[in-house]
């Protein structure tokens, strides 16, 4: 390309691109001639849709010409759709699993300007009114976000023979998988016509668009300059894929470990610098769409510093993908040596020595997708990045100094990136180096150091650029007392100066002593290299202490209580202290149980002044509820209560006959608490309190079991519940009266035998329970009924069995005609109503059959009929 002097800014406006369909662009052209100092410009605007949107590109667009430097709008020219592609990616390849579809069409819009040449020059770009929804990398829930596709012809002031150019175009392949937390590479390559131009790569801010025209229709573009998108959830322009993504900045290529799924908006700039100076910037604007997809491979880091504080590594794959089947870990030394192996997924190895390490994976060895990678291990424990700053005004230099150590060998390299993305001569690879920056506001500033035995560690610190130095002081209002002289300080980067310098020593120094002898502001100004701010301190001059203590006082013996005074005092020192929280605060609080007298001394430098309060104490009234009680369910109790106070209030006082006697009746519901206050005139204006706790026991449930059937001889177990105690009436035929399960054995027939038992709980209280109990004369059996009338009568509606000499049933089942079951039980309690299911059964005959166990332990088995009378 031959020397020019122009930068020519285009800005190509498409307002009909509706939301969701246009997913990147750029802008690149060619010089065709130059007649009588004008340029003619074959320029070419590239716009990509996703495949599947159904959308169609803007026909025609409004492309708008700007002077750079001005922003002032030259021409607005309407450009036809041209050419239309689809690129489609149809095989992904076997070793990727869950591979998404890979297809954009892209559009073309092609036309001629001719320009004349201009020291600022003009500026060639796309606008759309919308990017696609759901951006990752965006502030979550930012939507209507726009799109500007920049390019740049340079001017005059940029090179001499600037205009005489034609732009890099990127070539790089848009057929890229990118699977989310797996390894890949992405070229953002460009190749430019003018082959004695290099380019230089960075990550840059995506721009937004304009706004929305009237009717949907293509209106002229707003002018520049046009402003960054609002990256969020940690991303940024110069970062847009976050920390372990990077791109070259000689090649173009991107690669790392791609973030979680979804699309992020990545733009790349390549700079044409000529003659070592910048004269265009190109950009590519891209939303990348990353999946959950996964490529089987060996997938390594580039390397693995162990370079910290640990000598153990540890192994794992970064590709996840299901169709690795087999995993071969290989560590070596620098010899060969083979020290450790693994089949494992992940793994782990500690290092006996420090040393360089060869780490190999193997994946699928001899089967489908097998795959090998290597990586070295740097084990020199103790490397510590680390720099300071100083100087962080707007267009002064900022001092960065390297503060980086090493155990092994020596720190020898520093790559310094100063936070300015797009900028190619924001770095540097000084070990202290200078930077001035051109804006205000925070610059991620970043370190990569490494040292002789290859360590390299990354550190990033923000540095907030403003248009002043900021001034800390230790104070910006005080006080002295004459004759006292006082220190001033100051911290800050830069010269110091101080004034009225009257009555001051070291004025330019951040800590100069004053001695004022009225009250004096002092002003202090900080310049840091012509960088200039100011603040001011106020110092106040008395020459006495003011001091003004609270009367005395009466409080409750053992209460704390908040000393207070006023005073200008700057330092107070209380006595006796040992009764004080923090004896050398204005404010105190104090707990005494003795008269006290308090001493506080107030100070102002060498000025002091004294004062006392006197705080009588008076001890609470005695308050005694008595000892907690326990009272039967709907009881009534007498509280006892007794005090050297003159009245009482007791609490809550709803179930209380008179809350302010001494021995009301309580007829608490459930379980209460009782607090007594008691209150004098002695001087305690608080109450002394004391409580009780009347516990109401829950009514008793007595039970004495079911009533039961046994044959003459047999023993059985009585149950009864409810209760703490129980007594049983009578005792005949029972092992023991006093226990809740004594045993009944009968050694003659009888009818019914009629039990008592009478249940107790804690408090004494008693409820009681009956039980009655048949004996019969024969063999244990099974008593079951021929017939029953489920007619709702209340007589021989239920069809229920009697066990006698049973120590259980194991079932007791009904079948119908047909044998199928119809009822089927374990227990006497139970009976069949004629139902199943709730649909009452036919009159008939139904067959019965029981299987048991007797009280000696042998089987019992019995079959027969009943008839169902409807």
């Amino acid at each position: 390309m031959r020397k020019g002097c122009l930068v020519f800014y285009f800005l190509l406006l498409f307002l009909n691109a509706s939301a969701d369909h246009i997913t990147g662009g750029e802008t690149y052209y060619t010089l065709i001639n130059v007649t009588n100092g004008q340029y003619r410009y074959r320029v070419t605007v590239k716009l990509f849709m996703d495949c599947f949107s159904n959308r169609q590109f803007s026909n025609p667009g409004i492309i708008g010409v700007f002077n750079k430097g001005t922003g002032a709008r030259i021409t607005d020219v309407s450009v036809p759709l041209g050419n239309q592609e689809t690129l489609n990616l149809t095989n992904a390849g076997p070793c990727i699993t869950n591979p998404p579809a890979v297809c954009y069409r892209v559009g073309y819009y092609d036309f001629e300007v001719t320009l004349p040449a201009s020291a600022e020059g003009y500026t060639l770009a796309t606008q759309v009114n919308y990017r696609v929804n759901g951006i990752s990398n965006l502030v979550s829930g930012y939507s209507n976000v726009g799109a500007t596709y920049c390019g740049e012809i340079p001017g005059t002031s940029a090179h001499p023979e600037g205009p005489k150019n034609s732009s890099a175009h990127f070539t790089g392949s848009d057929m890229v998988v990118v699977c989310a937390n797996n390894v890949f590479s992405y070229s953002f390559a460009a190749n430019d016509p003018d082959t004695e131009d290099k380019l230089y790569y960075s990550f840059c801010d995506a721009y937004v668009g304009g706004s929305v025209g009237g009717g949907g229709n293509a209106s002229p573009p707003n002018p520049p300059p046009y402003y960054s998108v609002p990256y969020g959830n940690g991303f940024n322009g110069g970062m847009p894929l976050g920390t372990q993504v990077q791109i070259d900045p000689n090649t173009g290529l991107i690669t790392g470990i791609a973030p979680p799924e979804g699309t992020y908006v990545v733009t790349v700039c390549v700079q044409e610098i000529r003659d070592n100076k910048v004269i265009a910037t190109q950009r590519k604007d891209l939303q990348i769409k990353i999946t959950s997809c996964n490529v089987a491979a060996a997938s390594l880091p580039s390397g693995y510093m162990l370079c910290d504080n640990t000598q153990t590594i540890n192994l794992v794959n970064l590709s996840t993908s299901p169709l690795i089947n087999s995993y071969n870990w290989e560590i070596t030394n620098a010899a060969g040596t083979p020290l450790y192996s693994s089949a494992s997924a992940t793994t782990s190895f500690t290092f006996a020595d420090t040393g360089i390490y060869t780490v190999k994976l193997v994946i699928n060895r001899n089967g489908q997708c097998a795959d090998s990678s290597t990586s070295l291990a740097r084990v020199y424990p103790g490397f510590v990045p680390a720099f300071d700053f100083a100087g962080i005004c707007i267009n002064k230099p900022t001092r960065f100094r390297d503060l980086s150590t090493t155990v092994y060998g020596q720190v020898n390299k520093w790559s310094w990136d100063f936070g300015q993305p797009g900028v190619p001569t924001a770095v540097s690879t000084d070990q202290h180096p200078t930077y001035t920056y051109p804006g205000l506001g925070p610059k991620p500033v970043r370190l990569i150091v490494s040292n002789t035995k290859g360590c390299i560690d990354t550190l990033i610190k923000p540095v907030q650029i403003v248009d002043k130095p900021p001034i800390s002081l230790a104070f910006r209002d005080t006080l002295i007392c004459i004759p006292d002289n006082l220190q001033l300080k100051a911290n800050g980067s830069g010269l110091f100066s101080w004034s009225p310098s009257v009555n001051m020593t070291n004025p330019n120094t951040p800590t100069p002593t004053v001695a004022p002898i009225s009250t004096t502001r002092y002003y202090v100004t900080l310049d840091d290299n012509g960088c200039i701010n100011q603040d001011s301190v106020l110092v106040r001059v008395v020459d006495h202490v003011t001091l003004q203590v609270m009367d005395d006082t009466t409080i409750c013996q053992g209460d704390p209580i908040q000393l207070h005074l006023a005073s200008d005092g700057l330092r107070y020192v209380w006595t006796p202290a040992n009764q004080m929280q923090n004896p050398q605060i204005p404010l105190p609080v104090a707990t005494t149980s003795f008269n006290t007298l308090y001493t506080v001394t107030a100070y102002i430098g060498s000025c002091s002044s004294v004062g006392d309060v006197q705080v009588t104490t008076v001890p609470y009234p005695i308050a005694n509820a008595g000892p907690n009680i326990m009272i039967c369910h709907d009881a009534t109790v007498q509280l006892n209560g007794s005090t050297d106070g003159k009245t009482v209030v007791w609490t809550p006082a709803a179930t209380l006959s008179n809350a302010t006697i001494l021995n009301p009746v309580a007829h608490p519901r459930s379980t209460t608490e009782y607090i007594l206050a008691a209150y004098d005139t002695k001087g305690c204006p608080k109450a002394g309190l004391d409580s009780i706790l009347v516990t109401v026991l829950p009514d008793i449930v007595a039970s004495a079991g079911r009533d039961t059937t046994a044959v003459v001889g047999q023993p059985i177990q009585l149950k009864a519940t409810g209760g703490v105690r129980y007594a049983w009436l009578p005792g005949e035929a029972l092992s023991a009266t006093d226990i809740p399960n004594p045993i009944f054995t009968y050694n003659s027939p009888s009818d019914g035998l009629r039990y008592k038992v009478l249940v107790y709980n804690e408090a004494d209280c008693v409820d009681s329970a009956f039980l009655r109990l048949k004996v019969f004369k024969t063999r244990p059996s099974i008593f079951v009924p021929s017939a029953f009338s489920p007619n709702g009568d209340r007589n021989n509606d239920v069809f229920r069995f009697i066990a006698a000499g049973m120590k259980n049933v194991e079932f007791f089942n009904v079948y119908n005609r047909w044998g199928q079951l119809v009822y089927s039980t374990t227990s006497t309690a139970n009976g069949w109503d004629g139902n199943v299911g709730g649909k009452a059964q036919a009159a008939g005959i139904y067959v019965w059959m029981v299987k048991a166990v007797d009280y000696t332990g042998a089987s019992y088995t019995q079959r027969g009929t009943v008839t169902l009378v409807r």
